[in-house]
């Protein structure tokens, strides 16, 4: 006869909130870095002169349905 064993399940360890919160913010700013620069950079708010970030962005700006014609 054949005896089967029940096989322990392995529950994952919960992540503490303290653990989480200084990578969320690091991801939040690193987010609104990077939409500043693909909706924003180009024209008086220009923090880079001249058109590189704008060439550099140009398709993702218009990905996001930001105009810049």
């Amino acid at each position: 006869m054949a005896q089967t064993v029940a096989q322990p399940t392995a529950t994952p360890a919960p992540l503490p909130l303290k653990a989480i919160a200084p990578w969320a913010v690091f991801f939040g700013i690193l987010m609104l870095v990077l939409l500043y620069f693909v909706g924003a950079e180009q024209g008086a708010t220009a923090v880079v002169s001249g058109e590189d970030v704008h060439e550099w962005v140009h398709d993702a700006r218009h990905l996001l349905g930001f105009p810049c014609h």
